[in-house]
């Protein structure tokens, strides 16, 4: 399943209303600790292309990438990952702990 690129909130909204379990990955694509996050983030998509996920650019969408922190409850950084489980936020991990292995930690364990 190929990840969403959020370019508002309601694109967010719909993301998450779509699937039980979502992951989000918010990216800065100046940062050098978020490049390496989004490597461990495609290497934890490719082994596993069925999971759902949202995607967005924070220097791109700059407002998206803020108000999901308002609209979730998880204070904003970058970059991140959050795991969404019916609509709301069930974990999260930024800088060097977005990790394949945490990422598969956190997919499995809200699959319980």
């Amino acid at each position: 399943m190929p990840q969403s690129v959020l370019h508002s909130l309601d694109d967010f909204e719909r993301g998450i209303a779509a699937h039980p379990r979502v992951l989000l990955f918010k990216h800065s694509p100046i940062c050098p600790t978020s490049h390496a996050a989004h490597e461990q983030w495609q290497r934890f998509l490719g082994a596993h292309p069925d999971v759902p996920a949202l995607f967005v650019d924070v220097i791109a969408d700059r407002r998206t990438a803020r108000g999901l922190a308002e609209a979730c409850g998880v204070p904003h950084a970058s970059p991140q990952a959050i795991l969404f489980v019916d609509g709301r936020p069930a974990w999260d991990a930024s800088h060097g702990g977005v990790l394949v292995p945490a990422l598969e930690r956190a997919w499995e364990s809200a699959s319980s």
